[in-house]
């Protein structure tokens, strides 16, 4: 790993969920350990895997690694110091405002901005403070702070007192209240975020477009904040062994072609190459592996059989929790006539790719269907609205149109009476990942009346949070108006909507992987904490279904099944499983091929 030879004190590890961020945190770790440097490895992911990665019980200290001399790590839980945060902040208002309002105050500071505060305010503790950790030489993150979280903190006005006297803003400005005290702090961690002597930020990704574009998103937001000491790894860089296996060459291919055309700014930084590994990468022998066994793109020969750890045993499968065929799956879901689909899940699952096949699926039964999606590149809508299928209507929903929309309503409204200190922070909070969500969730709310008489299926539903945030503020405009006004009929009807099964099916999209898994089992949670249950969990790219001989496949094989034994188990009331595609799967025909390689096995 290029990084690592001349590692700078921080190093930083980002990128979405499930791409290897704690893998590649802790092989750089051990790395450094191994060098006779004493190192922290640090981290603040709420699903954190530290502990079963390295075989230790950590705490929200550090922690001596048994196994590797000069190495401690630590967990910090930031969903518990956002829960102390949120105490901090309603406290004072309970049984003083009614209930519903105090409601209201508790899930506005549950969003994802309020756990990004709070995450910061950790690492503001182990990077901010020197001598908070001067016995070590390295302090490896394995998460890093978004560009949101730092463009808030480095606005002046968001320290003005602004927040002091504000209680009606939008969820992403609560958790600057109480922060002021922390001013001196944060500003020493953004300037060692900033200093490329002291800090490395690892962008970790996938040979995937949609992993590389959201890289290429963060790079940019990180680079105009001046951080600029940026490497690239790619994570899971797939070489073929056996080129009689048409799984393996197809990966190669698809994984080469994403590489060739990944966003300018990301090929002009320094890059390594870590191969995909054949198990999961659990115990610090095959963390150690992961640390020398890296390949350069320029040297495809570098992987051979002998460097291929054994796989990992597969789980013992349940007979009572068997997955389902997808188009036992459709079937049941045609058997009301009507109503809405909505598929969930984290980036980069495959949301729209299966929504996509529902559609299909649904409209060669008979039905009536609008397909509503979100793809940035309109690819689905394209091919499908190409192959003209009686009975389906396809739009698309424009988040940047949504979200521009939005931010100008919000402006002319709330900030209308701000002073400008006021107004700055108001369109910078308008930035957040908050403000994505609500205003797709108002394109989607127009969407979901459609559904009293044919299917609609949606590809970007709102998360549980969002609900509870709909859910409480109605509760609290209910309280406020009671009967002086009246609420328009669609926004009494959404959430009745929403939560009737025999109107609104949810499908949970996953992979069968670690931390896609359990985000999943997350989003299932906040969905049930909102009041609805889903209909059932779809894991998509599964090789289990695929004949495969290449020995690096079938190690990772091997590896899924435990996964899919603990979505089957633990998780989903139904499930069904489909395959990993040698073609992505785009129109009406590879839809359809899509379903057919589904398995009804474990």
């Amino acid at each position: 790993m290029d990084f690592l030879q001349t590692p700078t004190r921080n190093l930083f590890f980002t990128g979405k969920g499930g791409v290897g961020k704690t893998s590649m945190a802790c092989a750089s770790a051990i790395r450094l350990a191994d060098q006779g440097r004493r190192v922290l490895l640090v981290s603040t992911d709420p699903a954190s895997n530290l502990d079963e990665v390295l075989g230790t019980t950590l705490r929200s200290e550090p922690t001596a690694v048994d196994a590797v001399p000069n190495l401690w790590a630590m967990n910090i839980d930031p969903e518990q110091a956002a829960q102390d945060y949120r105490d901090r902040m309603v406290a004072p208002y309970r049984g003083v405002l009614p209930d519903a309002a105090v409601q209201s105050m508790e899930e506005q500071f549950s969003g994802s901005c309020t756990l990004e505060i709070a995450a910061f305010d950790e690492f503001a503790k182990l990077l901010g403070d020197a001598q908070a950790t001067k016995e070590f030489d390295h302090i490896v993150f394995d998460t890093a702070p978004t560009g949101h979280t730092l463009r808030l903190l480095t606005l002046p006005s968001a320290w003005s007192g602004f927040m002091e006297t504000n209680t009606s803003g939008t969820s992403c400005l609560g958790p600057l209240a109480g922060l002021q005290a922390q001013q001196k702090l944060y500003k020493k961690t953004v300037e060692a975020l900033g200093d490329a002597a002291r800090t490395t930020l690892i962008l970790v990704t996938r040979p995937e477009p949609s992993a590389l574009a959201e890289a290429d998103r963060t790079s940019g937001e990180l680079r105009v904040l001046g951080v600029t000491n940026q490497h690239l790894a790619i994570n899971g860089v797939f070489r073929a062994l056996d080129a009689s296996d048409p799984v393996a060459t197809a990966m190669q291919s698809r994984c080469d072609q994403a590489i060739a055309v990944m966003p300018i700014s990301l090929q002009k930084l320094d890059r390594t190459s870590v191969p995909l590994a054949a198990r999961g990468l659990v115990g610090v022998d095959a963390l150690r592996q992961l640390g020398v066994d890296v390949a350069a793109e320029e040297a495809p020969g570098s992987i051979d059989g002998s460097q291929i750890a054994s796989p990992d045993a597969p789980a013992p499968v349940n007979d009572s929790a068997q997955p389902v065929a997808m188009d036992s799956l459709v079937d049941e879901l045609a058997a009301q006539g009507h109503g809405v689909i909505m598929t969930m899940g984290k980036g980069g699952v495959g949301k729209t790719t299966v929504a996509a096949g529902v559609a299909v699926a649904l409209a060669e039964r008979g039905f009536p269907v609008h397909l509503s999606t979100t793809d940035p590149a309109a690819h689905v809508a394209a091919t499908m609205a190409a192959d003209n299928i009686d009975g389906l209507s396809v739009s698309r929903i424009d988040p940047a149109k949504e979200i521009q929309a939005y931010r100008e309503e919000v402006m002319r409204t709330a900030g209308a009476d701000l002073d400008e200190q006021g107004r700055a922070l108001l369109e910078e909070d308008l930035r957040s990942p908050c403000t994505e969500e609500i205003a797709v969730f108002r394109a989607f709310a127009r969407t979901v009346a459609e559904g009293q008489d044919r299917f609609v299926v949606v590809d970007t539903a709102p998360t549980g949070h969002t609900i509870l945030l709909l859910d409480s503020a109605l509760a609290y405009h209910r309280e406020v108006t009671r009967q002086s006004s009246q609420m328009p009929e669609s926004v009494e009807n959404l959430l009745p909507r929403l939560r009737d099964p025999n109107f609104t099916r949810v499908l949970i999209v996953t992979l069968p992987e670690s931390t896609p898994v359990h985000e999943a089992a997350q989003l299932q949670d906040d969905l049930r904490r909102a009041k609805i249950e889903p209909f059932a969990w779809v894991v998509n790219q599964s090789l289990g279904p695929l004949q495969i001989t290449d020995p690096i496949l079938v190690g990772r094989q091997a590896h899924e099944q435990k996964f899919v034994h603990e979505v089957l188990n633990e998780h989903a009331r139904q499930a069904a499983i489909i395959a990993w595609q040698t073609t992505p799967p785009t129109g009406a025909e590879g839809l359809r091929e899509m379903f057919l390689v589904s398995t009804t096995s474990g």
